[in-house]
């Protein structure tokens, strides 16, 4: 069984990713830390029919005291009203600063209990069992939690570390064909900002169908490479931002098309080609590379294009909200190649002209 370590220094926390098939059937003893203590099991509608039993059978054998807090499906949750709905659910279970809640679900419910997390009582303790492809390669690892505004994705967020993050590759059995192209978008960013080995091997293996035998290793390719920035700059404040590749346009795509509309990674997939086509229009990205990326995500059954029904104007007043702005610029990551990238600070009106 795959285990990634992480440290995030400036936080002072280190914890450790663990990954493997059936580990959602038999983690009692990485969950021992938590006997005595309650529990907050926080899943979604889906979600919780399908495995919040079998986890609370494991925390009991822990010795834990568990309870199912049970959210909608789908991105609309990701709001403050039902962030308050958990804050009311953690304060009926009484649950202290020695207590534990755990995010079981995808990206929606790791994000979002991960901020009730964070700032009820000044922060609890945290666990990550992500249960999609896109939460188990990206948004289970590094801290970052939040839940969404009207006027932009992921403004209201923190920065707070899960203690443990469980990944059992067998859930993903249960996700649709969208739910795992969603997930590969993600993957496909990993190689293009930080491993060219990783992003050929993917061009090896698509379509996605020869990719599945050997998912788990590239889930943990994916967290190592993400451990690795979050280790740097825990903060977001330097070079972790070019993890942000393609999520300059994709938020915007995300709250042009209404929550939910658009699956993360399918905004991420169109915002990574739009990215590479900017860098080769600024001279920076080498020509070819945007019709390389696009091939590849095109063989794994991604959008590539911006919605029509979304004017430039809007897309680009929405990209100067994002939080990577900077008073008139937003810094937007652009590739230098294949497996590396920097960032560029670019006005709303380049981002519009390039739109």
């Amino acid at each position: 069984m795959p285990i990634v370590p992480v440290c995030a220094p400036a936080q002072e926390s280190r914890y450790d990713i663990h990954i493997g098939h059936g580990l959602l059937s038999a983690c009692a003893p990485l969950l021992a830390p938590y006997a005595g203590r309650k529990a907050a099991v926080v899943a979604d509608s889906n979600t919780a029919p399908l495995y919040a039993d079998t986890l609370m059978a494991q925390l009991r054998m822990a010795g834990a005291q568990p309870a199912l807090i049970t959210l909608p499906a789908g991105e609309t949750t990701k709001c403050p009203e039902q962030l308050a709905v958990l804050y009311d659910a953690f304060l009926d279970l009484r649950l202290t600063r020695k207590d534990v809640v755990i995010a079981l679900g995808g990206g929606v419910i790791g994000d979002i209990t991960g901020y009730a997390a964070a700032t009820y009582m000044r922060g609890v303790r945290f666990v990550q069992v992500p249960t999609t492809l896109l939460a188990q390669v990206d948004s289970s690892v590094g801290g970052k939690v939040a839940v969404n505004h009207p006027r932009g994705k992921n403004l209201l967020g923190a920065f707070y570390q899960p203690e443990l993050v469980l990944i059992d590759c067998a859930t993903l059995a249960t996700l649709d064909t969208r739910q795992i192209g969603a997930g590969l978008g993600e993957v496909v960013k990993y190689g293009c900002i930080a491993d060219e080995a990783l992003f050929t091997k993917l061009e090896a293996l698509s379509p996605r169908e020869a990719l599945m035998p050997v998912l788990d290793e590239v889930i943990a390719r994916c967290c190592a490479i993400k451990a690795r920035y979050v280790a740097e700059d825990p903060h977001d404040h330097g070079v972790r931002m070019q993890l942000n590749y393609g999520h300059t346009l994709a938020h915007a795509l995300e709250n042009g098309m209404g929550y939910g509309t658009l699956l993360h990674g399918e905004a991420v997939s169109i915002g990574m080609v739009s990215a590479a086509r900017w860098g080769e229009t600024l001279g920076i990205t080498p020509s070819g590379t945007a019709e390389r990326i696009r091939a590849l995500l095109t063989a794994y059954q991604l959008m590539t294009d911006v919605p029509e029904c979304l004017t430039a104007e809007s897309l680009a007043a929405s990209m100067a909200l994002d939080k990577k702005a900077d008073g008139a610029k937003v810094n937007t990551v652009i590739l230098t190649k294949i497996g590396a990238c920097t960032g560029v600070p670019l006005t709303p009106d380049q981002l519009r002209a390039m739109l």
